[in-house]
């Protein structure tokens, strides 16, 4: 993958596809430790450690399509690649909790890519599950939480396509003021 906000949206399709009703993707940007963090974290039905201990194994998955899971190989893969590590918490019936890290100037570290559109899509994919999207870029924060913006829209919903679109560009402005130090 190209750009990390693909393995993200990887891996809360995931997470929905477990049975997720809430999920939160947590980034953190941080030039004084030299690292970037990704946490992506569900109320899923989780795995037990048996499972957790061979997931890393691109010949392991519990798709029925296909034979291979890649998208948590592959993360892991690029996190190493990029002098950090993937770590998974999870517990059945309770959720999984995904953390990968890097080395923020690493030379093959992709770049974030397209949050706005990762986010867009998992509203429209599965409106009814709750996404708090937390991002910090040296202290400065960003906050996204579907379930204030559904009190606040209702009886509008957030998969509507005028909402996406100014969802699309809030989320992509916000991160621009992030970036940017404004």
């Amino acid at each position: 993958m190209e750009e990390l906000a693909l393995h993200i949206l990887d891996l809360a399709q995931n997470s929905l596809v477990a049975g997720a009703t809430m999920l939160a993707i947590f980034i953190d940007e941080n030039i004084k430790t030299n690292t970037l963090t990704i946490i992506i974290e569900d109320n899923g039905r989780g795995m037990d450690s048996e499972f957790v201990t061979k997931v890393l194994d691109p010949f392991t998955t519990t798709r029925t399509t296909r034979r291979v899971g890649l998208g948590l190989p592959l993360l892991h893969m690029t996190a190493c690649q990029c002098g950090g590590d993937l770590t998974i918490d999870s517990k059945p019936d309770k959720g999984t909790k995904v953390t990968a890290t890097f080395q923020l100037d690493h030379w093959d570290l992709p770049p974030l890519g397209d949050m706005a559109g990762t986010m867009t899509t998992l509203l429209v994919g599965k409106p009814d599950v709750d996404v708090l999207y937390r991002h910090v870029v040296n202290g400065r924060k960003f906050c996204f939480d579907t379930r204030k913006l559904k009190a606040e829209l209702a009886p509008v919903p957030l998969s509507e396509a005028r909402v996406l679109m100014a969802l699309g560009t809030y989320i992509t402005d916000e991160l621009a003021k992030l970036h940017g130090g404004e």
